[in-house]
């Protein structure tokens, strides 16, 4: 190991330790950031002049959104990886070119991005299952996210390279910032100034630019171990090959759900109206928010497991693995039981409507019935990633959205109707953990193996 190697507490510190360290920040922060949505939400469903319909409106925008968030993860989650095992190999250059370079390419997504969808916007949102009843509502609303695109999507993925830079705290205040300026804009423009669905946005764009300006202080001011060198910034195709690379699992699991919430939608119009549109929404804000913790427990374990893979400690990057998992499944637990017991109070927090209430709290029963196995899912397909297999990390990742919800999703109503659409999810919980389990115990036993040969090697360097 090289001195910056020893020196780095990610290679010496206490595992449970780093966790805590690392991912307490993440989940809070990504709490944090799900509660842009859930809020959202919240407050559109309980605004008279929107309700139910709102609802609707920004369940159907909900997938556009996500594709947004799916090229900022392609560059940001994908560029902090790469930044993270350069760092534990001691290349401290490569991972200042990586920083420059996610950032560059975060810039010309969102700008390509908020063009394409200021001049395709309805054809967008009717493909993504807007009735005619709901899109006023969804366009008001994307009109203003496409305009904000251009910080949302850079800062949610500079803000991975906070953390990767061994600064997670700063990493967990960046999104409380916006998060908290969302929460007090929302009412303001929804409510004071009667700006309904354009207000719910403008107070998104809005907490979003002052995250955006606080990570490139971070970043420019120096404030960080790693500077932002300006003259990185334009793409080098090396670099961005690597970084779509270790990126495209998240990208395509976040296509994934962008088909997903599709293809969910325009059966729910087709089976249930706009109301089974609106209370899916509610669930998938409900999901989102249960989730949530585990994503930022990712996040925080992935550079541990990163660097100790790159210096050859696949001792501690089993532990840390396992101690994530167990976190992880900890997590989903408890949120899964507080879904248990209080369907009903969940659902009426966002609308009172009775007949969304009813198809709410009935559709989540059944779409969380496997729910608690998903922790471990998300965690283990993940480890993939971290040690830079993304070809393993993304057919993992795919298995319970695309390989297995989306074809049960067209599979099931057939059959059985709204049933078989909602019981699309358990199913491909179920199947996608177990798939996922064969997978990562099978190269666990891998990485044992290379650690005994390490171990033989260095003996016979003594002997």
């Amino acid at each position: 190991m090289t001195d910056e190697q020893k020196q780095n507490p990610l290679g010496y510190e206490k595992i449970w330790k780093l966790l805590v360290k690392f991912s307490l920040p993440a989940i809070v922060g990504m709490v944090v950031t799900s509660l842009y949505n859930f809020v959202d939400r919240i407050f559109i469903g309980n605004a008279p002049d929107l309700g139910a319909n709102g609802l609707a409106g920004i369940t159907i925008s909900f997938p556009v959104m996500i594709l947004m968030m799916a090229l900022g993860i392609l560059f940001g989650v994908g560029g902090a990886t790469l930044f993270s095992i350069k760092l534990g190999e001691g290349k401290k250059d490569v991972a200042e070119k990586a920083l420059g370079n996610a950032l560059g390419s975060l810039l010309i997504a969102a700008v390509v991005y908020c063009i394409v969808g200021q001049i395709f916007m309805d054809p967008i949102l009717r493909a993504f299952g807007a009735s005619e009843t709901i899109l006023p509502y969804a366009r008001d609303y994307m009109r203003v996210i496409f305009v904000g695109a251009i910080f949302m999507m850079t800062s949610l993925g500079m803000n991975n390279f906070i953390r990767a830079d061994g600064n997670p705290k700063v990493a967990m205040i960046t999104m409380f910032f916006g998060a908290g300026l969302n929460i007090i804009l929302d009412p303001i423009f929804i409510f004071g100034l009667n700006m309904g669905m354009t207000g719910a946005a403008l107070a998104t764009a809005l907490a979003q630019l002052a995250s955006f300006l606080w990570i490139m202080r971070y970043f420019l001011k120096g404030k960080g171990n790693v500077k932002l060198n300006k003259a990185y910034i334009k793409p080098e195709w090396s670099i961005v090959k690597q970084i779509v690379s270790l990126g495209t699992p998240g990208f395509a699991l976040q296509l994934a759900n962008s088909l997903l919430n599709t293809v969910l939608n325009r059966n729910l119009l087709l089976l249930g109206g706009d109301i089974a549109v609106g209370g899916m929404g509610i669930i998938n804000s409900l999901m989102a928010l249960l989730l949530m913790p585990v994503i930022g427990l990712r996040q925080g374990a992935q550079p541990i497991i990163s660097f100790n893979y790159g210096a050859q400690n696949y001792d501690r990057v089993k532990t840390a693995t396992k101690q994530s998992i167990f976190a992880g499944t900890s997590i989903v637990l408890a949120g899964y039981t507080l879904t248990r017991i209080f369907p009903e109070e969940l659902i009426l927090m966002f609308n009172q409507n009775p007949d969304l209430v009813e198809f709410g709290v009935y559709a989540l029963g059944i779409w969380f019935l496997f729910l608690p196995v998903v922790g471990f899912q998300i965690v283990a397909s993940n480890f993939f990633q971290a040690i830079g297999r993304p070809k393993s990390a993304m057919i993992l990742t795919l298995s319970r959205q695309a390989i297995l919800l989306i074809p049960a999703l067209f599979i099931f109503p057939i059959f059985w109707g709204m049933e078989g659409l909602l019981h699309a999810a358990p199913f491909a919980d179920f199947f996608s953990a177990a798939i996922t389990g064969v997978w990562f115990f099978r190269s666990v036993r891998n990485l044992e193996a290379d650690e005994e040969k390490k171990r033989l090697r260095a003996q016979s360097r003594v002997s």
